[in-house]
């Protein structure tokens, strides 16, 4: 895929996190590298041409350290950038409200209006008849039904509480019907403090002048029939005019109605809440500059503090707050003392923090930083940003605009990517993740192996521990095909893999029985595996090898293998003696170009066994052979994927374990398949990339969309490709409307009249339309939409997290 990516052009990112401050330390040895991994060189070499350069910054000031430790990095869903994430303001607002909801507010209002206007008047039937009913009769005119007595006080009084206590009710009733509270939160809940606030008091001034017009100057409106109701009830009930001289009963009235009308204005303003905020505030700018108030900015190490490392704790503030970390040094020293505590090596952390500082427990390379950076990375968070979340219809209102993130608990599902050459697989996607599983690495969390074809833009040498160019006269280490495995049946079986593993004439369990009874008898009789040249030899049926071999187990110990062995030659030559096949397949890596590889040769090359990786967080790329071996670099892409599913079940390993694949084409077979389904629980993952899904056989087309749980498709992928991932991704229920037309057919003649007039102005005849909704399911993404609608630059991405959470196949812009 040396193409990928190389016709689009990638923006620069601003507002990035710390990159590296200072180089380590001059003359500090770093630490030995672990037993069985290759020293590798500290230096950092020139950039080399020809690799992407890191995107220059914008003029804003770059954030410190102690700005990026305290950076929010909130719970947010699978996908979403956490660095400094807040929920959109699509998600934080409701929505507009209808027309309809608009005509249910005024229309209750108007109707209320117009009855209290008949009740003013006296026009509605039986009003009075329960004013009667609760009164005695000698306070009205006998035998009348509506005039009260006028020269009765207490009648005059009964009416005027009569009217305030219909006009409560029909408020209440009005509003009610009209949703007016619900209408009242939307808007005020829909404003940023204090503005909120501020609307609430004008909400509230406005309705208390309503109801107290004197106490407000310039208002000279009649008051609304509330306060004088009230006293006319009082004396109504009471008979007597005494209780008005008590200044507490008064002035207690008027108190009581001016909490009550505020109150609701007090809680739609969040009055109570912006108060606790305000004093929370001054508190705090109080409080601030004490010292138990520094050490909660995580810049200060609050664990540490906790647990009482104090000194740990100043020695790593004091390297912050001075620029000497980075943000590899800060996730690095947070993982160690994760670890230190969880296996009771305080002191060890401790004693480590106060000699070297900021440089304490580096990546046994001795790098703190890799030596550029193409892609946004949050090493707290574990994430590497690659794009925005397209913000549509069909987005959640979480994910509109936000971005879009990677990390181990997405990866550790293992991500499948599919997409036609020049879409940006390799620069877009490929890159950034294995430059984040690379900057993890130098923190102690993951380990990283990265195939790809020779001359694909990764990254540079030095941003590797270990690089191994297959066919390259001058790499420096070589591949172990049998990955330090002592196992002659699990050696036989990542063999078998990678030389059959895509054969249907030739199936894996056979092949694997068919190489164990050659590598089982020869590691019994030289305590080794032969070479790929020896094991060629033998799987030929040579003679002077097979005899050879079997001369060198005539010790009696040995009988066993000599069985195996005879079952061996005994099938040599057979119709269904799978071992030409495989000898053929052998062959390819066999040849003068890798003739000082694989165990073979006289020069002396360093080899690098897969298993290292998961004992330490090691930096990996395997380079692939150049043009023309094809079919060799699947055949070792095929066995670098078995070895890396076999070394990962170790159950010793703490760390994230991924493998990174830029090519997959010819890789994914029935057993690949299966090993890829149990990565997950064992923290580790796979990247695929491909170019197409014809690549892989189609038996396996399911099993594969199955066994991975975040799949990418790019903008170009066929009709074919994209079937594939509108059957993995499955359909959801959606609300349709359907809205039909129909000719308005008049009987009378005016109405016949007046449409054909209608048709005459408008040109249309009249219609009238019937909607119709329904509850129908449909494909999230169909194979059309994803092959014609996807726009350059962009991605339709799901993802599935290990504890399994989901995130639906959503536009992802890869340019943003």
């Amino acid at each position: 895929m040396d193409s990928d990516g190389t016709q689009d052009a990638r923006a620069g990112h601003t507002g990035a996190v710390p990159g590296p401050t200072v180089p380590p330390p001059p003359g500090r040895a770093p630490a030995s590298p672990p037993p069985g991994v290759p020293p590798v060189p500290r230096g950092t070499p020139p950039r080399p041409a020809g690799l992407p350069s890191v995107p220059e910054q914008s003029p804003a000031p770059r954030p410190t350290v102690a700005d990026w430790l305290d950076k929010p990095r909130p719970d947010a869903r699978p996908g979403i950038w956490r660095y400094g994430y807040s929920l959109p303001k699509a998600a934080r607002t409701p929505g507009k409200l209808s027309p309809v909801t608009v005509m249910g507010l005024v229309i209750p209002l108007v109707v209320g209006m117009i009855l209290w206007s008949f009740w003013k008047r006296g026009v509605i039937p039986y009003q009075w008849t329960l004013l009667r009913l609760f009164t005695p009769d000698d306070w009205w005119w006998g035998g009348t039904l509506v005039a009260p007595k006028k020269d009765q006080g207490r009648g005059v009084d009964a009416l005027v509480a009569y009217n305030g206590i219909f006009f409560v009710l029909l408020v209440y009733a009005m509003s009610r019907l009209g949703g007016w509270p619900q209408a009242c939160r939307y808007y005020f809940e829909r404003k940023r403090q204090p503005a909120r606030a501020l609307l609430a008091l004008l909400g509230a001034l406005l309705t208390l002048s309503l109801v107290f017009p004197s106490a407000f100057p310039g208002v000279s409106w009649d008051p609304a029939p509330i306060v004088k109701p009230i006293f006319s009830l009082t004396f109504a009930i009471s008979g007597s005019t005494s209780i008005f001289s008590s200044v507490l009963f008064v002035y207690g009235v008027y108190t009581a109605l001016v909490l009550l009308f505020t109150w609701p204005f007090a809680h739609l303003g969040g009055w109570w809440p912006l108060a606790r905020a305000w004093l929370a505030a001054r508190n705090r700018e109080a409080q601030e500059r004490t010292p138990e108030a520094l050490a909660e900015s995580r810049a200060r190490w609050p664990e540490l503090r906790e647990a009482g490392q104090h000194e740990a704790a100043d020695i790593l503030t004091a390297e912050v707050l001075a620029g000497r970390m980075n943000d590899v040094d800060c996730a690095r020293v947070g993982h160690a003392w994760t670890q230190a505590r969880s296996q009771a090596r305080l002191a060890a952390f401790t004693d480590a923090v106060r000699r070297q500082g900021a440089a304490a427990l580096t990546h046994p390379s001795g790098a703190r930083d890799l030596p550029g950076r193409s892609a946004r990375h949050d090493l707290l968070a574990g994430q590497v940003r690659i794009g925005r979340w397209a913000a549509g219809d069909g987005t959640p209102l979480a994910y509109g605009g936000v971005g879009t993130a990677l990390g181990p608990e997405t990866l550790g599902t293992s991500l499948l990517v599919v997409g036609p050459s020049g879409s940006g697989k390799t620069r877009q996607v490929i890159a950034p993740v294995v430059e984040s599983l690379a900057l993890q690495a130098l923190t102690g969390r993951c380990a990283v192996v990265a195939v790809c074809a020779a001359g694909t833009a990764l990254g540079p040498d030095s941003a590797f521990d270990v690089v191994v160019r297959i066919g390259n006269p001058g790499s420096v280490h070589d591949l172990d095909p049998y990955a330090e495995s002592d196992d002659p049946d699990e050696a036989a079986a990542l063999l078998a893999e990678a030389l059959a593993g895509d054969l249907d004439t030739v199936g894996a369990q056979r092949a694997a029985t068919t190489l164990a009874q050659l590598l089982g008898p020869y590691r019994a009789a030289y305590g080794a595996f032969p070479s790929l040249r020896v094991l060629r030899e033998l799987l030929e049926g040579d003679p002077a090898a097979l005899t050879v071999l079997r001369e060198a187990l005539a010790d009696e110990r040995h009988a066993t293998m000599r069985r195996e062995l005879d079952a061996r030659v005994r099938q040599t030559g057979t119709p269904a003696d799978p071992a030409p096949a495989l000898a053929d397949r052998l062959a390819l890596l066999d040849r003068p170009a890798f003739a000082d590889f694989f165990g073979t040769g006289d020069r002396t090359i360093r080899p690098f066994s897969l298993r290292a990786v998961a004992h330490h967080p090691l930096r990996v790329r395997i380079d692939l052979p150049e043009h023309g071996h094809e079919e060799a670099s699947r055949l070792i892409t095929r066995l670098v994927l078995a070895q890396f599913a076999s070394v990962a079940r170790d159950a010793d390993r703490a760390h994230f374990a991924g493998l990174i694949l830029d090519d997959a084409t010819g890789t994914v077979t029935t057993e690949s398949v299966r090993r890829m389904q149990r990565l997950r629980s064992q923290n580790a993952g796979v990247v695929l990339a491909l170019r197409t899904v014809a690549d892989v056989p189609e038996a396996l087309h399911g099993p594969l969309y199955g066994a991975v749980g975040c799949r990418m498709a790019f903008s170009g992928v066929t009709t074919w490709d994209g079937s594939r991932f509108a059957s993995a991704w499955g359909t959801e229920w959606v609300e349709t409307r359907d809205v039909a037309k129909h000719t308005v057919f008049a009987d009378q003649p005016m109405t016949r009249a007046i449409h054909a007039l209608r048709k005459l102005v408008t040109g249309k005849a009249v219609t009238t339309e019937a909607v119709t909704v329904r509850q129908v399911e449909r494909e999230r993404w169909s194979a059309s939409e994803l092959a014609h609608e996807v726009p350059p630059g962009h991605a339709v991405l799901s993802l599935t997290t290990v504890g399994g959470e989901h995130a639906p196949p959503l536009l992802v812009d890869l340019r943003s």
